[in-house]
């Protein structure tokens, strides 16, 4: 796969994760309402346009495991695989490990 996305647009590959209780239940990333979701940078654009037409870069780089607002993104399929397109600006915080 060789996408790159224009502008503001990061495409990141969601990071599936179930959550397990202190009591040991297993709780499916289906189950969780409003909250954020984690993923890979898989590919970031350029940067969008500032009102002197310059371009600015982003803050986030491939790699780099982020979490989003829910819904944001856009979804794609490529090759049975989900992706999801966000901007810049609903990228809520990079994981630093």
């Amino acid at each position: 796969m060789n996408l790159k996305p224009l502008n503001d647009y990061i495409l990141i590959e969601p990071l599936k994760e179930d959550e397990v209780t202190k009591g040991g239940i297993v709780i499916p990333e289906t189950a969780r309402e409003e909250r954020a979701i984690k993923g890979k940078v898989i590919a970031v654009g350029p940067g969008k346009l500032n009102d002197k037409g310059e371009r600015v870069s982003l803050n986030v780089k491939e790699g780099q495991v982020v979490i989003f607002k829910k819904y944001a993104p856009d979804e794609v399929k490529i090759d049975d695989k989900e992706y999801y397109f966000v901007r810049e600006d609903d990228i809520l915080a990079i994981v630093e490990s």
